[in-house]
């Protein structure tokens, strides 16, 4: 894989940590800024938000600008954004801090997934996308728990600091690893890339990167007191358990591209109907802390097989002019991230015990299974009609 797609891989390991962290932070920032565990966890709802009302102004704000500047632009709003939370004196300004980081965020992975795939030959474009997308899981292994034990032994401030530092650097490697008339923006500017929004297939696609994403993070921004307080883990060794979570993700980014550019369809509904079964599992046996160590990894594997697929199908249904639907599935994602953490939130104050949590997380899943479905059986009606 060429090495601008690993300066691609840098940023998104920054973006991956800041996104994520502060699920492993929740009590402490709660602590700090005197707000309940529930209202902290609103942070990753407006972070999500942030990402999904950022990625169309963005997108269409640069559409006919070089991809190149426009990368390294959204790099630098993350950097800010994280220099603003750091600094954060009370839970609002935070709030709108992380709001601001989160602008940039779906806009980068959008334009950037068009980027790596274009570097490659066509059957390697899911793979491309994938090791872009690894800075991403690779935060979940060093930048979550790194972040999480560097926020309890020095406040939660220094983890955001840190990821200050890694951002800059990820603006050097972009700046020069990736080259200058790289994707270029299309000839149809903002209309064209508005007008592949009529597909249906296009949608349909968000519709499940949502609904997956929403899956996981109804259980998974609560995923501290789940194991502290059910599986009776101690606080320290929930940092481990990220970890194991991460490199679960890893090996679930890697298979997801593989098998996305071998069938691409059948990898996305399979993964979901895994993903459904892990969150019942989890529900049943999170009282055991070896069982649910366990299916904490296959969980983080299953994850991240869904991504490489979801994001590439976009790009595919939209190949006439994909930066803006790109753009969109990312805030597709985080629109399930936040509606994710809301459900789940909700959920807990309805009287939902932490333990049956993740039967909240496989229903949705199950929803993203019926849309994957219907899509795949519009595409085998389409190549019937186009054969006859």
């Amino acid at each position: 894989m060429p090495l601008p797609i690993l300066a691609l891989a840098v940023a998104s390991f920054c973006i991956g940590t800041t996104e994520f962290v502060i699920m492993g932070l929740l009590p402490e920032v709660a602590a700090d800024l005197g707000v309940s565990i529930p209202a902290a966890g609103l942070l990753v709802t407006g972070y999500a938000l942030g990402v999904v009302i950022g990625a169309p102004i963005i997108a269409v704000g640069t559409a006919r600008l070089p991809r190149k500047p426009v990368l390294i632009g959204l790099a630098m709003m993350f950097v800010l954004g994280n220099l603003l939370c750091a600094i954060a004196p009370t839970y609002w300004t935070l709030m709108i801090a992380r709001v601001v980081t989160a602008f940039g965020h779906g806009a980068f992975f959008g334009i950037g997934s068009v980027v790596a795939a274009s570097l490659v030959p066509a059957n390697k474009r899911a793979s491309a996308i994938a090791l872009m997308f690894a800075g991403l899981t690779l935060a979940n292994i060093l930048g979550v728990p790194g972040g999480t034990a560097l926020g309890e032994a020095y406040g939660w401030r220094a983890t955001f600091f840190a990821v200050v530092v890694i951002g800059l650097l990820s603006v050097a490697a972009i700046a020069f690893l990736v080259p200058a008339g790289v994707a270029p923006p299309g000839k149809g500017g903002v209309a064209g890339e508005v007008k592949v929004l009529g597909k249906l297939q296009v949608w349909l696609a968000m519709i499940i990167s949502a609904l997956a994403s929403g899956s996981l993070f109804a259980v998974f921004t609560y995923i501290k007191p789940i194991l502290t307080d059910v599986s009776g883990l101690s606080v320290e060794s929930v940092t481990w358990v990220l970890l194991l979570f991460g490199g679960g993700m890893t090996i679930g980014n890697i298979i997801g591209g593989k098998l996305a550019d071998w069938k691409l369809m059948p990898t996305a509904i399979g993964a979901l109907v895994v993903m459904a079964a892990i969150h019942v599992a989890f529900a049943e046996l999170s009282y055991s802390a070896p069982a649910a160590i366990l299916l904490i990894f296959m969980w983080g594997v299953i994850t991240f097989v869904i991504v490489p697929p979801m994001q590439m199908r976009v790009v595919e249904t939209a190949s006439e002019a994909p930066n803006l639907a790109a753009t969109l599935n990312q805030g597709a994602f985080n629109a399930g991230n936040a509606a994710g953490a809301w459900i789940g939130g909700a959920a807990i104050s309805w009287g939902v015990s932490y333990a049956d949590l993740p039967f909240v997380g496989a229903a949705i899943a199950l929803s993203a299974f019926g849309v994957a479905l219907f899509s795949f059986a519009l595409d085998r009606r389409d190549a019937i009609q186009q054969a006859a």
